[in-house]
């Protein structure tokens, strides 16, 4: 059983105290959230690791993302890179492995990972294919269920799934009018498919099959936006927009069955765009739980795109976004690497809380206040304590030429705090 049916059955579980401790509120607040569908615990039956809620009344959760790919396999990184994002904070991991040995990869991330694990089941579909060169249109719905099947036995705790992409929808994307078309990769490996079998998207088709197997090993369902924009001309179009419908329509079916469901949102939206696309979210899907990538801002930051993704982040997040998907400085340029993952979880990691101070979320502002006396009173300890990343504070403040405790090398004596106390008299 599902811990949203447990909910719903007004049962308050292990799963559902343990992840209100970690957020600091009463159990019946988890219990309501997931009854509702406003809120969702990743965890799969099979797999036990810490339980995290996201969605309304929670702290903005973070995911990075890794994965081996055909050109550059390497599975040990992969396993290393997740170490990093443990260690840098990281709420989540997606396992995007496309490179040969992709389900071993997959396996390993399983069995080492203390938090959620996500994955899109279509990519091991298309590596098994490409391993034997076989071409798209030889997949068959059958072999896109197993899969998920088999991911869900192995405890999954959530997977994109694009069932939006469908016969109802495919008529509002016309590359001659999109400046970047479909930049989703599940997205444009199901239109493809549906295009040259002249087939309807398996997962839409048979959505209540997929309910099937969410709802006996309890794994959460992440809507995905194979229709979302690739650059900013692209922001919140027709077919974007028409795909969110459908994923509203798929996310109240999912509900009625007891299975847990959050949908995924764009990807490269102008600043402007963000709040209403939150809004729309929210409404068309009546509060499902919103996990987003970025939103990238800009498209021309190539190199910094952790930065682009962490301003719209902190937007999203701000106006209602329950799930932030980091992006790394390698974006659209190479597979990214061990500090790549890093600076990607953290550029999330702040703009998360930079978020929830404004949600309200409990003890996000108090962080900030301590922090605040920690710097007035010359706490160096407290102030690595309290910080986001502290070893890096604490080698940076290393790097001082001063072994003064009252003032760094930025102000040196006439550090405005020492002023204020007098000390510069």
């Amino acid at each position: 059983m599902t811990q949203m049916q447990q909910a719903l059955d007004g049962a308050i579980t292990e799963v559902m105290i343990e992840a209100a401790r970690h957020e600091g509120v009463e159990p019946e607040l988890i219990r309501e959230g997931l009854a509702a569908g406003t809120l969702v615990i990743p965890r799969n039956n099979n797999r036990d690791f810490p339980a995290r809620a996201v969605g309304k009344g929670t702290k903005t959760k973070v995911n990075a993302n890794i994965g081996t790919s055909a050109d550059h396999n390497c599975p040990d990184e992969e396993l290393e890179k997740l170490q990093v994002c443990i260690e840098s904070g990281a709420d989540s991991v997606m396992d995007l492995s496309t490179g040969p040995g992709a389900r071993d990869v997959l396996d390993r991330i399983l069995s080492e990972s203390p938090v959620m694990v996500g994955t899109v089941p279509l990519y091991l579909v298309m590596a098994d294919l490409m391993a034997q060169n076989i071409a798209l249109r030889e997949m068959t719905g059958e072999m896109l269920f197993e899969e998920i099947e088999r991911q869900a036995k192995a405890g999954v705790d959530f997977m994109t799934l694009h069932c939006g992409v469908c016969r109802k929808t495919l008529p509002f994307i016309d590359e001659s009018i999109r400046t970047a078309g479909i930049v989703s990769r599940g997205g444009s490996l199901i239109r493809q498919w549906m295009i040259v079998n002249d087939k309807e998207n398996p997962l839409y088709e048979d959505y209540d099959r997929l309910l099937d197997i969410a709802f006996e090993h309890d794994v959460t369902l992440s809507l995905g936006d194979g229709m979302r924009p690739g650059g900013q001309a692209d922001s919140t179009d027709r077919a974007q927009l028409a795909e969110l419908m459908v994923l509203g329509e798929l996310v109240e079916r999912a509900r009625e069955r007891g299975v847990q469901v959050m949908v995924e949102g764009p990807g490269h939206l102008p600043l402007n765009h963000v709040e209403a696309n939150v809004t729309l979210q929210k409404q068309l899907c009546k509060g499902a739980p919103f996990y987003v990538l970025g939103p990238l801002v800009t498209d021309i930051a190539p190199g910094y795109d952790h930065i682009a993704g962490a301003i719209g982040g902190a937007v999203a997040a701000s106006a209602g976004a329950d799930f932030l998907c980091y992006v790394t400085p390698a974006e659209h340029l190479c597979l990214p690497n061990e500090q790549d993952v890093r600076d990607g979880v953290m550029a999330s990691r702040i703009a998360a809380h930079a978020a929830d101070i404004v949600k309200g979320v409990a003890g996000a502002a108090e962080q900030d206040r301590s922090m605040s006396r920690a710097r007035k009173s010359f706490d160096w300890e407290s102030q690595f304590d309290l910080a986001l990343d502290g070893e890096r504070a604490r080698t940076r403040r290393a790097e001082s030429e001063s072994n003064e405790e009252d003032h760094c090398t930025m102000c040196g004596k006439l550090c405005a705090l020492r002023t204020n106390r007098g000390d510069n008299h």
